[in-house]
């Protein structure tokens, strides 16, 4: 296969690369190429970000937050994890999805890695996961991406991700740690990841007999973007999330609080606040104040910074009420 370099490490950007090749990129045969995030949690297309991501260890750790184009579920990635994607023409999708899998599975054979695939999407080692991949096609386009853990924190993965207990469960494992391994294990022959992405090019790209691909300064401008205008935008990172009821119930300082919240794509739309409290000033205030806010911990912190919660609801702060508001 043809081959692309891409050294950016903003997620963004990534994202943006990825969808570009798939629907713009002017190929008569498959590309393949190897790149790395910055921290980030990259959530799937049909995800809902506040049930599959821990937010406030997320924020405080200064890790990046992306949805992709693709489905399947929550992924974290760092320096650690090398990630591909092979883009290429496709007239049979059941037959080419796997087939383009296997591409990085024969990879990680020939390096010594006793890998194979399993259920829907992943590679294991040893029976546990290394790898997960995804694809999208679009018109006669497939794309597969996927990751591959060489030496990923798995504490800060393990931190940051909070899949459904269902998900774990239908798996057989007590927990996302117990699911994963780091490759770097059976890998001793390289110094480092960037040793390693160095052989997996040089393998799919059959010694680099087949020859690079690339982009003109035009391309990468666009793909920039891109990354911009939507990959980098709250609307998209939270977008997909689905309309929703959420009610909060809790005895504060000032007395019993209850908030009922209604969100449509992640928006809050509408705000009731009731309860036998006591405070100074009409509530109605801070009802209004959080129409349009995003439902996330840092937008609503930023919503009501502004605001002395103290003179709605006695001996309340900001970051008690903002509680309540995640049910915490």
């Amino acid at each position: 296969m043809r081959y692309l370099r891409n050294p950016n490490t903003n997620p963004y950007y990534n994202m943006a690369f990825d969808e570009y090749c798939l629907e713009s990129l002017s190929i008569d045969e498959p590309v393949f190429y190897l790149w790395q995030n910055r921290p980030a949690v990259i959530v799937g297309f049909n995800q809902e970000v506040n049930t599959e991501v821990n937010l406030d260890y997320l924020k405080e750790n200064d890790i990046a937050l992306v949805r992709r184009v693709t489905g399947g579920g929550a992924v974290y990635h760092d320096l650690g994890n090398l990630n591909y994607t092979i883009v290429g023409r496709s007239s049979d999708i059941e037959r080419d999805y796997p087939e383009y899998a296997r591409h990085m599975l024969k990879a990680l054979q020939a390096l010594g890695v006793p890998a194979e695939l399993s259920g829907r999407n992943d590679i294991l080692v040893d029976g546990r996961k290394v790898s997960g991949y995804a694809k999208r096609v679009y018109k006669d386009r497939l794309m597969v991406h996927g990751t591959l853990m060489y030496d990923v924190d798995i504490d800060c993965l393990t931190r940051v991700l909070t899949p459904p207990a269902s998900k774990l469960e239908s798996k057989g494992i007590a927990s996302v740690k117990s699911r994963v391994l780091n490759l770097r294990e059976h890998l001793p022959q390289f110094a480092d990841i960037g040793a390693f992405a160095q052989a997996l090019e040089r393998h799919l790209s059959r010694q680099y007999q087949d020859k690079e691909y690339l982009l003109t300064e035009t391309q990468l401008t666009e793909i920039r973007a891109i990354a911009e205008a939507k990959f980098a935008t709250p609307e998209w990172i939270y977008g997909r999330s689905p309309n929703d009821t959420v009610a909060c119930a809790k005895r504060l300082p000032c007395g019993n609080v209850a908030v009922h919240m209604e969100i449509k794509r992640g928006i809050i739309t509408q705000c009731s606040i009731t309860g036998d409290f006591l405070g100074n000033t009409p509530i109605g205030t801070i009802e209004s104040l959080v129409l349009g806010c995003l439902y996330e911990r840092t937008a609503l912190q930023q919503c009501l910074a502004s605001v002395n919660m103290q003179d709605y609801l006695d001996n309340t702060n900001n970051e008690t009420f903002i509680n309540l508001l995640f049910n915490l």
